[in-house]
This record gives C-alpha cells, structure tokens and sequence, in this order.
C-alpha cells in the first residue's frame, strides 16, 4: 500500500451511540470490499471487528479495531470504535490519528448522549463526517426528526443526499438525489446487487425540492453551481459532489445518508460517498509541530520525502510484546530503522511493521506518510507520543485525557498471582491512559482507577484471560476531589543544613475557592518571575502542580481553586530546589488545611429510556438518588429522561431500573462535573 496514490487513501473511523450499529456497518464494508466472505453478526458474538474475548461475550465493542480493505480504487484504513462511555479514551485517540469520520444515528433513538459526545470529540480534532442514518426497518424509524436533532443538539448542518422508499419494515432501497435515481437492494445475495431505476411519480416532487436544498448547500463553495441555479440551468451530479466536498472537508456541512446495515441496505453508496466526499491525507491541514532542539512550530505536510513524522495513537499488549499504532504524517519508516521519542528523548529501533486487519496482522516492509500501520519494537511509546527522527527531533499536540472517577481494590489470589499482577497491570496501563493503578497508603490494597464500573469490570476479567491472573475485587468506590471553602494564606521560611549542605527556601502564598467546574488555577507572580532564572521557574510550576495532586482530607486531587504564589525571593547563593520545595510543600499544606477543606463528589449526566407507564417511578427513584431531572422527551410508546445523579447513587442501578420497568428501561450515563458531596459523606471522611 506504500505505492498508493495519497489522494486514494481514506482513513476513517466509524463513531456513534452504543448499539446504533457501527460494528454492523464495519462488517458490511468488510463484505462488500471483498476483505470477508462471510458476514459475522455482534448479537452472536461473531463479528470480525468484536475480536477481543470480552467483546464477543458482551455484544459490545471495547476497543477500537483497525483495518484495511479496497474499495473500486480507493484504499480504506478503517477503524471501529467504542461506543459505550467507559472506552472513550478509544475514540478520542482514534479521532486524533484519523482524517474523517462517519457518524451513524439510530434512526428510532436519532442522536443520543454518546453521540453528542463522540461529536463534540471529532469537533475538537476538526474531523470531516458523513452520516449514516441507520435502522431505517426498525418500527419507529423516522429520519425527518434525526435531521432536526442534528441540528439542535449539535448545531450541525446535515445535508440530506438520499430518500427512503418504504418506510419501517417496508423500507427496500434510497433515492439518490445526486444522481436522480433510486437504487434498491436485491435481498438474495444479501445486498450485493444493487439495481437502479426512475424516480417514482408520487415521490419526484419530494425528490426534487430536497435535490434544490443539496444545489443550495453546493452553491455556497462553487460560484458556477450558484449562477445556473439562479438561472434555472440543470445542474449534473458530477459538479455537486466537488462542491459539497469542500464543505465537508472544511467542517462546515455534513451530508447524511440512509440504510439499514443488519438488512444489508445502504451500504454501497455509502462507501462511494466516502471515496467522492471524506479527505485524503493530502486534503488535510499540516499538522502543528514543536521542533524540540530550537523549540520553534512549523507545519508537518503529507509528504513522503519530508522529515519522519508520526503519532503513536494507541499502544496494546499482544502476547506480552508492546504493539504501537502509528498514524505517519510525513516521511517514512522500514524495519531496522532508529527512532526518536519526543517524550523520552531517546532513540529506539522499529523491529517490524504491520498492516492490521482487525487483530490479524499483515507484515509490510515500509510505510509512508498517510498510512496508518502498527510497530514492534518500540518499548518505551506510550499513547500520545511523537516518533520522529534524531536529526529532526519533533513534538505534535497530544491527546485529552477524560477523568476516572470511579475505583475498585484488587488482591491477588495466590502467591503466584501475586507476582503476576504488577506486570500485568503495568502491561493494561501502557493501552489505557483512563486506566491507573496506586496503592492506597492508609490500606496498602492496590486500587484500579477507571471510567466506571463495566470499564474496571473488563480489566479484572483481562486480568484472568490474557495474563492468567486471578484476584479478588471490592466493591466499586467513587473517586472524589477536595477544594477549600474559604480563602487562606501561609508564609513559610526553610533553612535546615542536610549532608553538610544549607538548604534555603523562602515562600508566600494564597489560596482562593472558585466556582464549581472552574478547576484548578497555578499561578506565578510576574515578579517572581522576573526574579528567578529560566530553569528554576520550571521547577517551581512542577512543585506547585505536585504539591496540589493530594488534598488535606483524603489525599485526593485538588479542584475548583485558585493557587497563587505571591512572593519567592531568589537568592542564587542560598536557594537550593530542596529548599523550595520543601518550602512550597508545607505552605501548600498548612494554606489548604487552613483553608476549611471539603469533598466533591462526582455527578453524572443521564439518558435513561423507559415506557411511559413506567416515567413516574423511574422519576421517583432518581429524586431518591439526590438526581435532578432536566427534562423528559416523549417518543412512541417511551420516555427519555435527562437528569443529574451523583454517581455513588448509581452503583448497581441496572438492576434495580428493571426490575422497576420490567425489563424494558435502559440507561447510559457520562461524568458532568464534581459538586458538593453530601453531609454523611464528609462525616465519613471526619468533616463537620
């Protein structure tokens, strides 16, 4: 694939909701580009995408799977990923690496919570998307409303391409408004034959104003197509997709598409229209970079003779070796060649390459800017990483990683399992920056830290089968944080003579409660500033950051404050980094225990789908949680509920909703913000 064509090249990764269907759509794509012969389902566990033991039990995806396949000309690097909130860290790292995305939509649920986030996450990396609208069978499916949700909960601007014919169970084929056709599927060989006719009479006025509204959305980025449509000149498909191509590449519109991916519907012009419509490597902006050695940005073009430069997007442990994904955004690499970590600052050697389909892998001999390929070799890259070469020593924006806030203890349950954890642990956080292990000092146990409880779930249970690790688990515990109800401000003095030496370090400073969400604020007084060399005010913003990872109650993180250090003499003949920062550390301790300490609980945004006979008591029990309702949707034959629950309400809350609905409630719930925990909580932790 290294002697592609760059403008044939799409990389692309499939976002949504859980269960809207992307893995569905995955292995369509791998079926109709002829990489499968056979089509594996999620709901039997057989799907080629869904490799991962976990995932195959579950039905769900865990984590984000790469592959490749062709399509007409075009070669696709493609990535499936998680839809549940637990494994977001999977979609925002894939977002980071990939040029484009398609964005699927149930067409009975229309944009849920975990769109909305995977959206605003592709809005961050400025991806280009095209949207499926799928489940166009289901009863229910109504795609006029999954448009209005585009618009109002995303501020999208959707652009529809295609009409249905048939609605629900009688839906069998799209109008393609672009070419003024209909294409049906043939159901005997599961979609494969697509057949093209004439517009129905009934249906060609509806077909005709929404082609206007694509000629009125293409106009705005081609002069000519807005000349003849005022002239009333017909205007061919040909010159539409160029023009809407532009929008979508710029992230101003988002053209939407209609199928149905488990009837084996919609597919094909799907994948046309991520040849005609997503960038290729060459259509996206340079990525930004920092030349380390002189610490100037310059822009990184898809070049395959420029200086090396890529992103390890993900890293996963496989048979115990590291196996690092690397999206190229300039130059090349082979096996045998010495690479430059920006994070390390240290070279390492590329022991083999791969391309990867699904947990298959295909060993290649090079790869060059635009490809997206996997490395052996390179021991010491973690996720977020720059690899680059020693000459040419360059740094990318890495990624945002989003809070854990919920943690679970671990024990070992033999000797042998005792040896085995740490290792294994170690070997989970290399894949999984949301995932983190310490010890607790009070206890001693180790504590999981995760996204919430299915997440650590899928890491005890990886324990046993990829590491043949057993353990015992507590229950899940909430990870809180600790901010300062009042203002407070402490000068401290160090002078103490150690090893022979004198150490002195001299600091003043306060503290001030913010608002709830404002987070946590460092900042150095400008005369400080001017006061201290380069290399040592570094050091005070790293003792200042440290000195604030551990609150006066609990020992959790510090938020929602403002730190200001207001003096700090410098004397080059006395001041040592012991001195300071022995200085800084009892400051900081004396100010926030001075400071009237308390706990923030973390509170979770919920979606939660009940029948409507079921709405009241589903309401009543989340006012029992301390839950604020935001409001309720009300939709064929169910409710949705939006509201706020702390999460140490929500352990267990699967069960119990239903139980109450019989069955037929479900929810999916993401962190919000940390707000005041609750009285009994501050007495457990022996505030009054």
């Amino acid at each position: 694939m290294a002697d592609v064509n760059r403008n044939q090249i799409r990389n692309f990764g499939i976002i949504s909701h859980i269960d809207a269907g992307k893995t569905t759509v995955s292995e369509r794509i791998l079926f109709y580009t002829g990489e499968i012969h056979k089509m594996g389902e999620v709901h039997d566990g057989m799907a080629v995408m869904d490799w991962m033991e976990q995932e195959q039990e579950r039905g769900i995806t865990i984590t984000a799977s790469a592959t490749c396949c062709q399509w007409r000309d075009y070669t696709f690097n493609l990535i499936d990923t998680p839809g549940h909130i637990d494994f977001t860290i999977e979609v925002e790292r894939s977002l980071r690496a990939l040029d484009g995305a398609v964005a699927i939509f149930s067409a009975v649920e229309g944009v849920q919570p975990q769109s909305e986030s995977v959206w605003r996450q592709a809005d961050r990396y400025q991806v280009p998307r095209i949207c499926l609208i799928n489940k166009m069978d289901r009863i229910g499916a109504d795609h006029r409303a999954v448009l209005i949700a585009l618009i109002e909960k995303l501020q999208a601007k959707p652009v529809l391409l295609q009409l249905p014919i048939g609605n629900e169970d009688t839906f069998c084929g799209v109008i393609d408004l672009i070419h003024e056709k209909t294409i049906l599927f043939h159901e005997e060989d599961l979609g494969q034959t697509l057949i093209d006719g004439e517009i129905p009479e009934e249906l060609r006025e509806e077909a005709q104003q929404a082609r206007e509204r694509i000629i009125e959305a293409a106009a705005d980025y081609d002069d000519n197509i807005l000349n003849d449509f005022l002239e009333g000149n017909p205007i061919a498909g040909e010159r539409l997709l160029p023009a809407l191509r532009q929008g979508v590449v710029s992230c101003q519109i988002s053209p939407v598409f209609l199928g149905s991916a488990l009837r084996n519907k919609g597919i094909q012009p799907l994948l046309d229209a991520i040849c005609a419509l997503l960038p290729s490597p060459l259509d996206i902006n340079p990525e930004k970079a920092t030349r380390l050695d002189n610490q100037e940005q310059q822009l990184v073009k898809t070049d395959a003779k420029g200086p090396l430069c890529a992103l390890a997007f993900k890293v996963l442990a496989d048979d115990g070796r590291k196996l690092t994904y690397l999206r190229l955004y300039s130059g090349s690499v082979k096996p045998g060649d010495s690479v430059y970590n920006s994070r390390t600052l240290a070279e390492e050697k590329v022991a083999r390459l791969f391309r990867m389909h699904s947990h298959k892998r295909e060993r290649i001999d090079h790869a060059v800017a635009g490809d997206i390929v996997t490395a052996t070799g390179l021991k010491n890259v973690l996720t977020g990483d720059t690899i680059s070469l020693l000459e040419t020593p360059l740094q990318l924006a890495g990624l945002e990683y989003p809070e854990p806030v919920v943690s679970l203890a671990v024990e070992a349950k033999t000797v042998d399992d005792r040896d085995k954890l740490p290792p294994a642990l170690e070997k989970l956080q290399w894949e999984d920056p949301t995932f983190l292990v310490k010890e607790d000092p009070e206890t001693g146990q180790t504590l999981l830290t995760g996204m919430g409880e299915l997440h650590l779930e899928v890491v005890v249970q990886r324990l046993e089968t990829d590491f043949s690790v057993s353990t015992v688990t507590g229950r899940p515990q909430v990870v809180y944080r600790e901010t300062l109800t009042k203002a407070s401000q402490q000068h401290e003095l160090f002078e103490r003579e150690i090893d022979g030496k004198m150490h002195h370090g001299e600091v003043t400073i306060s503290i001030t409660p913010q608002d709830r969400r404002s987070g946590l604020q460092i900042e150095i007084d400008e005369t400080i500033l001017q006061q201290w060399p380069e290399e040592a005010r570094e050091v005070l913003q790293l003792q200042l950051s440290a000195a604030c990872q551990s609150g006066p109650v609990a020992g959790y993180p510090l938020t929602d404050m403002k730190l200001v250090l207001t003096k700090a003499p410098y004397d080059s003949n006395k001041t040592t980094d012991l001195g300071i920062s022995a200085a800084l550390n009892r400051a900081v301790s004396l100010a926030l225990s001075g400071g009237k300490p308390t706990m923030l609980e973390p509170v979770m945004a919920l979606e939660l789908t009940a029948p409507a006979d079921y709405t009241g008591r589903v309401m009543g029990s989340l006012q029992q949680k301390r839950g604020q309702v935001e409001g309720v949707i009300s939709r064929p034959g169910q409710d949705v509920i939006r509201a706020t629950v702390p999460l140490l309400e929500m352990f267990g809350y699967m069960t119990e909703l239903r139980s109450a609905t019989k069955g037929q409630g479900s929810f999916t719930m993401e962190f919000s913000h940390f707000d005041q925990a609750p009285a009994e909580t501050l007495q457990k932790f022996g505030i009054s």
